[in-house]
């Protein structure tokens, strides 16, 4: 089975990354990556950029594709000036679509400042993938992440692709609501473990949520708009594939866990 993982971060530079990756049984290296990947048959993944636009175009390895993300930085960028950054990015092959942080920003997704780059991304035809559902740490609100806030931008952009990243985890119904109803939204589910964990004992420690899960994944057809992704190096990546594999049913396997990705992201 031919993977693509939707969502992962990569930035080198940041220790705290680095101390997840070791915490789920990997190195954060490059090397180590590519090994990983070619192990379990992952051909390609999405590196949800961490930087501020103006340095996401640093060299990525040639098996990621990144999204250029509004994390950190942003905010003090005249709306022309991080239009022009964000655009410098979607012209590169590498780059395969737009990040936005809404929790943690303080901004709703249908804020007048992510308009110009939602109209970028329909002309570029790359997806804007959106920090959905629960925040790490205090300081994030959640009102901003809720998946029901998608649904206002979807509708006023339809011709623009919206990923709700962690599927509106643990805002479900909502999440399927919302994809349901609008052609251009879909989710990745992400973010979902973290860590390395003992797969039988969660699924049977958990029994309800996961039965939920599985309700909502598959609600009015949302297996064809559902990707796989990971948010690594928090998860252990082969413990992950055996948990979404777990939760997908086996007929779904090849469009969830790669033609989605693949048809979403343009990769």
């Amino acid at each position: 089975m031919k993977i693509i993982d939707a969502h992962i971060h990569f930035c080198p530079e940041m220790d705290g990354f680095r101390v997840l990756a070791e915490q789920a049984g990997h190195e954060y290296t490059a090397e180590h990556l590519r090994a990983e990947f070619r192990r379990l048959g992952i051909t390609c993944a999405v590196v949800m950029g961490n930087r501020a636009p103006g340095t996401d175009m640093a060299d990525y390895p040639d098996f990621l594709r990144y999204c250029v993300g509004l994390d950190r930085g942003w905010e003090q960028l005249k709306e022309q000036q991080l239009a022009e950054l964000v655009e410098q990015n979607l012209r590169r092959p590498d780059c395969a679509g737009i990040k936005l942080y809404p929790g943690y920003s303080h901004r709703y997704v249908g804020d007048r400042r992510y308009a110009p780059l939602y109209e970028l991304a329909a002309q570029y035809d790359k997806p804007v993938a959106i920090h959905t559902g629960a925040t790490a740490g205090g300081m994030g609100l959640l009102k901003y992440a809720h998946p029901l806030t998608v649904d206002e931008a979807a509708a006023q952009f339809p011709q623009t692709r919206f990923v709700m990243c962690h599927f509106g985890n643990p805002w479900l119904t909502d999440a399927a609501a919302v994809m349901e109803k609008n052609e251009n939204v879909f989710a990745d589910l992400s973010g979902l473990l973290e860590g390395r964990v003992e797969l039988d004992a969660l699924f049977r420690e958990n029994e309800g949520y996961f039965s939920l899960l599985r309700t909502w994944m598959g609600y009015a057809g949302g297996y064809e708009k559902l990707m796989y992704g990971t948010d690594w190096p928090l998860v252990n990546l082969e413990q992950y594939i055996a948990f979404a594999a777990r939760l997908v049913p086996e007929r779904w396997h090849d469009r969830v866990f790669y033609e989605n990705a693949k048809r979403v992201y343009s990769l």
